[in-house]
């Protein structure tokens, strides 16, 4: 999708390290003026990666390699089965951050209300969290990790749609270790792939303005 304000690019399933570079090079594009804003909406292999406040006993308890990256945030795992959406978008002025993670976090809520689950915040914490209702754990179904240079967006989040989450098993996902973790197909109990969920995304990106 193009228009005179937002191009979206959808490449399917993509190295971490290659979208990464694909990010900078937009990012860089964005801030000259010679690229419009863009968000990249993808899969990964699977892959760990760690924002800056990782903690060592966060990191995967079998000593699987972790990739270091320049977000907020603590450790997480992408693979396939989850939607990541990587906006490159420039921030009005004045930048004003925890605004842009409050829109993003209700773009995911808002999707995640269109497939009938009941998404929301969780003071504190970032991402969209499935409220615990049976005196369990919360359940976190989307992670956002920004980071925001020269007034550009970079890094986003990820929706769980229809992932293995015996991967989160692995490590303390995003540092949190009093919540679990779920996705749309955990809640709804049938396969929610990626392609049913993207276009859904797609239609609420404008909120991210």
């Amino acid at each position: 999708m193009t228009s005179s304000v937002l191009t979206v690019l959808r490449p399917g399933l993509v190295d971490y390290r290659e979208a990464w570079e694909e990010q900078k090079r937009l990012h860089e594009g964005v801030v000259d003026g010679s690229q419009p804003d863009t968000v990249l909406l993808l899969e990964h292999p699977s892959v760990f990666t760690a924002g800056k406040r990782t903690e060592p006993a966060d990191r995967p308890f079998d000593g699987t390699p972790v990739v270091d990256v320049d977000r907020g945030g603590k450790i997480t795992w992408h693979g396939p089965g989850q939607l990541v959406g990587y906006p490159i978008l420039r921030l009005p002025d004045p930048v004003d951050v925890v605004a842009y993670v409050r829109r993003v976090e209700q773009l995911l809520i808002d999707v995640c209300a269109e497939f009938g689950v009941p998404a929301e915040r969780v003071e504190g914490r970032s991402g969209a969290w499935v409220k615990a209702t049976d005196g369990g754990l919360d359940r976190k179904i989307a992670q956002i990790g920004i980071r925001v240079s020269r007034g550009v967006t970079l890094h986003g989040f990820a929706l769980n749609c229809d992932c293995d989450l015996s991967n989160f098993d692995r490590f303390v996902p995003c540092g949190i270790r009093d919540a679990g973790v779920t996705s749309l197909s955990a809640e709804l109990g049938r396969p929610v792939p990626v392609a049913e969920v993207l276009p859904v995304v797609e239609r609420h990106l404008a909120t991210l303005f």
